[in-house]
């Protein structure tokens, strides 16, 4: 019998579809920029503050971060689970996915948190 130990309660398909999206997400965010970059003639700092202190801008920075730190964190859940196994580090494996995964929620929240409060101008 297989056994799902570390999915959370999650689907192997929901999990596909959610890395497919972020990722298209993030790439519409990067053609937005690139866009902005191409079509802005004169570019100095007041223009960039403007065009990212704009409203549809900072919804359209955070969904993207928010995108990014989902696909990051199916990414580095699969890695972990696929690599991480009894095999390769023996009876204690468990433990180490463990650390492996706190280490990564953690970096990934860092990750969120940083830009989001650049982008919203908290403290």
């Amino acid at each position: 019998m297989v056994t799902n130990v570390a999915s959370f309660g999650r689907s192997g398909l929901a999990d596909f579809v959610l890395q497919r999206v972020s990722a298209v997400i993030v790439g519409l965010y990067a053609l937005c920029l690139v866009g902005f970059f191409v079509t802005t003639p004169r570019m100095d700092h007041a223009v960039l503050a403007g065009f990212f202190e704009s409203l549809p801008m900072r919804a359209f920075t955070t969904l993207a971060v928010v995108s990014l730190a989902a696909h990051a964190w199916i990414g580095m859940w699969t890695v972990g689970t696929d690599y991480v196994r009894r095999h390769y580090f023996g009876a204690g494996h468990t433990v180490y996915l463990g650390i492996y995964l706190v280490v990564c929620i953690g970096l990934i929240f860092v990750y969120l948190l940083w830009p989001l409060s650049v982008v919203w101008g908290l403290p």
